[in-house]
């Protein structure tokens, strides 16, 4: 397996842990389409929505933000730069975070169910903030002075005009989705792995916020957004409690038979040594020694010796001597 995705901690009783695949298939169906048709809702808004895409302007200059056209002219030094940018932004953001979900589904299933309730939790407070408050992207504000990138340089999943896009609202630009996801799809993969270098999930979100800025779809201003409500998210849906190696083998290894004393200092001088027979079964006082009993013995074996040098017999049949017939 590749260390990246190399699982975290072996779970236990998956199967009980792994929901159906049908129901499954059905609820993120559901829930995407849900969220598709939701956003169709804010079209039309168009003057609030440069309204409001004049005001997250102005308060980024306000509080000193970097400017988006920052990013884009880096872009825009190499045709063949923003043109990846341009594919990545039109085609990762679905493929991976469905990726995720297979991945979780099959091999950790307890973080699936997890991560599943904080993608939807974080896309049902982003459509509600679509509805709200629409907005414009930077690449149709003026005073922006950026470049649609998409229309431009291609490829573009937008229409080039927004009243005649029936598959997308391009006034749902805050909060970024593109980002919040790509968060959440690093977040979901360095919980539920252990390699050293899972970290590196990281590079997708922070990829994402320059594509997604420097292609002027968003502003920094959405990502900032899209970054509070997931951690609201996290913060309300806690994480799956899995069960770790120790205790794992504490199941199915058996118990020591003389289980270890505590690495504590104890006073041994009441133990009795390990050889002491037990107070119960101690001799009493008038107990015979060994010599004793071998010396009061009423039952010898004579033993006969052969004419045969070097060997002996036993009598065929012992003699019952007194104590005092020595």
């Amino acid at each position: 397996m590749n260390s990246l995705t190399e699982p975290a901690e072996p779970e236990t009783d998956s199967r009980a842990a792994r929901p159906p695949l049908v129901r499954e298939l059905l609820l993120v169906v559901g829930l995407f389409l849900v969220y598709k048709f939701g956003r169709q809702l804010a079209n039309g808004h168009t003057a609030e929505a440069f309204r409001n895409a004049g005001h997250v302007w102005s308060f980024e200059r306000a509080v000193h933000l970097p400017s988006e056209g920052a990013v884009q002219g880096v872009l825009l030094d190499s045709d063949t730069l923003v043109h990846v940018a341009n594919t990545y932004y039109a085609t990762v953001h679905f493929p991976a975070t469905l990726a995720l979900l297979v991945f979780l589904y099959l091999r950790r299933p307890r973080h699936y169910v997890w991560t599943r309730r904080v993608l939807a939790a974080l896309t049902a407070a982003a459509l509600v903030l679509h509805l709200s408050f629409p907005l414009a992207p930077p690449r149709m504000l003026r005073a922006a002075h950026l470049v649609d990138t998409a229309q431009v340089y291609g490829p573009s999943v937008y229409s080039a005009k927004p009243s005649t896009d029936t598959m997308a609202n391009q006034f749902a630009a805050m909060p970024s989705l593109h980002f919040g996801w790509a968060l959440m799809v690093a977040i979901g993969l360095i919980v539920a792995t252990r390699s050293r270098w899972r970290w590196l999930w990281l590079l997708h979100p922070l990829l994402t916020l320059l594509v997604v800025v420097g292609t002027a779809n968003h502003y920094w201003l959405d990502a900032l957004v899209a970054t509070a409500l997931l951690g609201g998210a996290l913060a309300v849906i806690r994480m799956p409690r899995t069960v770790g190696a120790a205790r794992i083998r504490r199941h199915l290894l058996p118990a020591p038979a003389h289980p270890a004393y505590a690495t504590e200092p104890r006073d041994t001088s009441l133990l009795p040594a390990p050889w002491s027979p037990a107070v119960a079964f101690r001799t009493p006082p008038d107990s015979l020694s060994a010599p004793d009993v071998l010396e009061h013995a009423s039952l010898r074996i004579p033993v006969q010796v052969s004419a045969t040098p070097g060997s002996t017999s036993a009598a065929t049949a012992p003699q019952l001597v007194t104590s005092g017939a020595r």
